[in-house]
C-alpha cells in the first residue's frame, strides 16, 4: 500500500466530520462574524469547501507561489451549492491520494511568495498539514460560529453537548 493510500482513512474520517459541520452552516446568516477580524460565516464555510480541493492541487503541482497566484475563495450562496462543491473537491483529492505513487508522495512541494519560501515539505506532509489539519482548524472555528448562532453542533469525535 502506498503512503498516500495510508492517509486515506484519516482523510475520509475528517472530511465526513467536516461535511456534518457544513451541513449545519446557516448560510442565510452568512454575513455573521463573531469578531470584526473574523471571516464571515459564508467566507469561512466557502474556504473550507475549497480547501478540500487542495489535495489534488498539491499532487498536480510542485509549488504554490503567491506572487503568481491570485486566488480568491468563491462564495457559495446556498448550502446545496456549498455541499456540492465540497463533495466534488473531496472526491478529487481522494482520487489524487488513491493514484499517488510513493515517489510522487515523497516529492518536495513548496509554498512561497516570490523569493520568500514559507516551506518545502514532501507532498504527503503538505496534504496532512495544509489540507487535513487546515480544514480541521477552520472546521473548529465554524463550530464556534454555530454555537454562537444557537445551531446544534454535531459530534465529531463522539457526541457533542447537543447530542448527549
Amino acid at each position: 500500500m502506498t503512503i498516500a493510500r495510508r492517509l486515506l482513512p484519516e482523510f475520509e474520517h475528517e472530511m465526513a466530520g467536516t461535511r456534518k459541520v457544513l451541513e449545519r452552516a446557516p448560510l442565510e446568516r452568512g454575513a455573521f462574524k463573531p469578531h470584526p477580524k473574523s471571516k464571515s460565516l459564508v467566507d469561512l464555510a466557502s474556504h473550507i469547501a475549497e480547501l478540500a480541493s487542495w489535495g489534488s492541487f498539491i499532487f498536480a503541482t510542485e509549488v504554490l507561489d503567491y506572487a503568481e497566484f491570485d486566488y480568491r475563495t468563491p462564495r457559495h450562496a446556498t448550502r446545496q451549492e456549498l455541499l456540492e462543491v465540497f463533495d466534488r473537491n473531496v472526491a478529487g483529492s481522494r482520487a489524487a491520494l488513491e493514484a499517488a505513487e510513493d515517489d510522487a508522495a515523497r516529492a518536495p512541494w513548496t509554498m512561497r511568495n516570490g523569493e520568500q519560501v514559507f516551506f518545502t515539505l514532501p507532498r504527503i506532509a503538505v496534504v496532512r498539514s495544509l489540507v487535513i489539519n487546515h480544514i480541521i482548524h477552520h472546521r473548529a472555528q465554524l463550530t464556534v460560529y454555530l454555537r454562537l448562532l444557537d445551531v446544534p453542533v454535531p459530534g465529531l469525535y463522539g457526541p457533542s453537548a447537543d447530542e448527549a
